[in-house]
């Protein structure tokens, strides 16, 4: 099977659910502090709304970390989140970056079972997918992909319909607007 017919790549701005208003990448910049990213947490747990996926890191300014998440909802629970969050005391700036033209990547590590033709079939893979092997230990590859969350999905079938995934390590998806910054500190 040729490869290419899955790999399917969708655009590198706005990801699923964009027009019909499901999916939503957000982005805050807030406070690094000690309980910040749990006081963001509780906020979607006390509402009963479920975070897909979560980054933070610390920006070029070690008081600022950058916070992003995924998450599904109408744009009327969007709008109440986010007005929600900006009244947190930690949250420096906020933004739904779905509607605005960005690039969105994850980052995945990869451990896969392989026997005889097995290492053939991953390295094809992992060579159509853009993935990078880490690691050919005897009885185990250890593969990178960076992508769009649906390069990933996609890439994960692909695999697991040829050799056994024993390991997904998934950074969940980070998001910047093209050209010029819209988060920023204010």
């Amino acid at each position: 099977m040729h490869w290419a017919n899955i790999r399917g790549e969708r655009g590198t701005g706005g990801g699923l659910g964009v027009t019909d208003g499901v999916r939503h990448i957000i982005s805050i910049l807030l406070q690094n502090e000690a309980g910040a990213l749990a006081r963001v947490a509780n906020l979607f747990s006390t509402r009963g709304y479920n975070i897909e996926s979560l980054n933070v890191a610390p920006t070029h300014d070690p008081t600022v970390s950058r916070l992003t998440l995924v998450t599904v909802g109408s744009e009327t629970v969007m709008d109440q989140i986010i007005k929600q969050l900006g009244k947190l005391v930690d949250v420096v700036n906020i933004i739904d970056m779905t509607d605005d033209d960005h690039i969105e990547r994850e980052l995945a590590l990869f451990k896969i079972q392989v026997e005889g033709n097995d290492r053939e079939i991953v390295t094809r893979a992992a060579s159509e997918f853009g993935a990078t092997v880490l690691d050919d230990h005897e009885s185990h590859f250890t593969v990178e992909l960076t992508g769009d969350s649906g390069a990933i999905d996609r890439f994960v079938t692909a695999i697991s319909a040829r050799a056994r995934m024993s390991t997904v390590v998934r950074s969940g998806a980070m998001a910047v607007a093209r050209g010029a910054p819209i988060l920023t500190p204010t």
